[in-house]
């Protein structure tokens, strides 16, 4: 049984197989690494049953892109978001955890269908969204999840632009100004990683959308609402 097949440029991709086991591995990691990460805390239904939710929504609302930029890259609903809350709710343990079940996912979802080499995969999957964890050593700061979103948003884009530079140049567009190539990764990867940010910004500091962000971080973190 094969779970994966080479095109003739070279690169990999799932097979049906692979996608039931990278499914079966997935969920594996996830139990494993959340049973890890609360290693010396007690390990509740309830930040089990709150990370998976916000996992799921977060891969839901990846599927939901507002727009295309200029130069490629889809701009999501707060799909970051949802992954960024995991960590400011339970910490980097957690954090990094939930991050990497969804770097899994991201893969499946877009890069299984087209992987050059295992470090390629890294940068551009495994160790970007993985990033999205460092939320969690924002967990009891002032405005903790808002630095913890903006730094996640910024790590997460140093990995893209360096993937960027080793496995992308020869795929800049056309329509990219030449004289400016020497900076197309940092133009591709934050012009939709940072239109995402604004937009994700500008929501959570609604009063509505704050107040409701407050609301269940108390009821994830059991406390009083």
């Amino acid at each position: 049984m094969s779970f994966f097949i080479t095109s003739a440029d070279g690169a990999s991709a799932l097979t049906p197989a692979g996608y039931v086991a990278s499914v079966v591995i997935l969920v594996a990691v996830f139990v494993i690494g959340l049973a890890i990460a609360n290693r010396g805390q007690k390990m509740t239904a309830r930040s089990m049953a709150f990370s998976a939710v916000a996992l799921a929504i977060a891969f839901l609302l990846s599927y939901v892109k507002l727009f295309e930029m200029p130069w490629g890259g889809s701009v999501t609903l707060c799909s970051m978001l949802f992954v960024v809350l995991i960590g400011y709710w339970y910490g980097p343990g957690v954090g990094f955890t939930a991050a990497f079940a969804f770097s899994m996912l991201q893969l499946m979802q877009s890069g299984g269908s087209y992987m050059l080499s295992p470090l390629q995969v890294c940068m551009d999957y495994l160790f970007a969204f993985t990033a999205l964890g460092i939320s969690g050593f924002f967990r009891n700061k002032k405005h903790g999840l808002l630095l913890g979103y903006i730094c996640a948003v910024i790590v997460r884009g140093l990995f893209h632009v360096i993937g960027g530079y080793l496995f992308w140049m020869d795929y800049m567009p056309d329509n990219f100004p030449k004289s400016l190539a020497v900076i197309y990764p940092f133009a591709y990867n934050y012009s939709f990683l940072l239109a995402e940010a604004v937009i994700t910004i500008i929501i959570i500091s609604l009063p509505p959308v704050k107040n409701g962000l407050t609301t269940i971080t108390k009821l994830a973190r059991g406390e009083n609402a």
